[in-house]
């Protein structure tokens, strides 16, 4: 992860009125992550919770993960190739048995054009999930550019997915998801229970271990033990919210 604002830092939780929770566990779900990590950060639990009732998780991460280092001398090339073990270890962490995707963009210099729509939109088309999850591009104040323009890029890759006429030229068929999930919303308004499965996302966080001293600030296991506990801090701010013990919570957009 590449992002300006550590994902744990505390936010009130205010679902909008009439929230939804609990969709009916999809067949197949994709999550789409502008780095590696942010999945597992943002919807882990959802996933995990997913996979345990058979549901077939296929992640996505755009960009290569490369800049995610406090060391300036670290070796580029040796970076990215970890954090994408990284990130298919997470995968496994949280009983994804689906596939685990890289665009390989360059980390910060992410951009939401017309050829990375294409490579977004042929992965749902060649993945055919149930719910799309993604980055809330919509979100204010937002500082890193990848997670705006991998928002952009999940919101507009469900469009040229569903639509024949969009990349026409692809080898797999149009898809149109039934819903889609945004993470990291200003204004909420679904939520997922995800009692019991806090265990299968901090292991998934766990894999990323590139990002102990930047991101997750626990290089050391007293440390890691008040990681886990912000992890968990905030799993219940959200279930406070939504009226449970832990939850993660969503901007829902179900016409598609």
């Amino acid at each position: 992860m590449a992002e300006a604002q550590n994902p744990l830092t505390p936010r009130p939780v205010r679902l909008d009125d009439g929230f939804t929770s609990d969709l009916p566990i999809p067949g197949r779900a994709l999550a789409i992550g502008a780095h590696p990590d942010d999945v597992d950060f943002f919807c882990g639990a959802t996933l995990a919770k997913w996979a345990a009732g058979g549901c077939e998780v296929h992640i996505l991460v755009c960009t290569d993960g490369s800049k995610g280092t406090w060391d300036p001398a670290a070796d580029e090339g040796e970076l990215i190739a970890a954090r994408q073990r990284e990130q298919r270890a997470a995968a496994a962490a949280l009983g994804a048995t689906g596939e685990v995707g890289f665009l390989g963009w360059a980390d910060g210099e992410l951009a939401s054009g017309l050829e990375q729509r294409a490579q977004v939109a042929g992965f749902i088309r060649r993945t055919r999930p149930n719910v799309v999850l993604g980055h809330d591009p919509w979100r204010r104040y937002r500082l890193h550019p990848d997670h705006r323009n991998a928002g952009w890029l999940t919101t507009d890759g469900v469009v040229a997915a569903r639509d024949p006429k969009f990349f026409p030229d692809q080898p797999v068929p149009h898809h149109r998801p039934d819903r889609l999930l945004l993470f990291e919303a200003d204004q909420p308004d679904h939520a997922e229970d995800v009692t019991g499965h806090l265990d299968a996302k901090y292991a998934a966080l766990l894999a990323h271990e590139s990002q102990f001293e930047s991101t997750m600030k626990a290089g050391s296991d007293p440390e890691l033990v008040r990681f886990r506990q912000r992890v968990e801090a905030r799993l219940e701010a959200a279930g406070r919210a939504a009226g449970t013990t832990h939850a993660e919570v969503f901007k829902l957009i179900d016409d598609l």
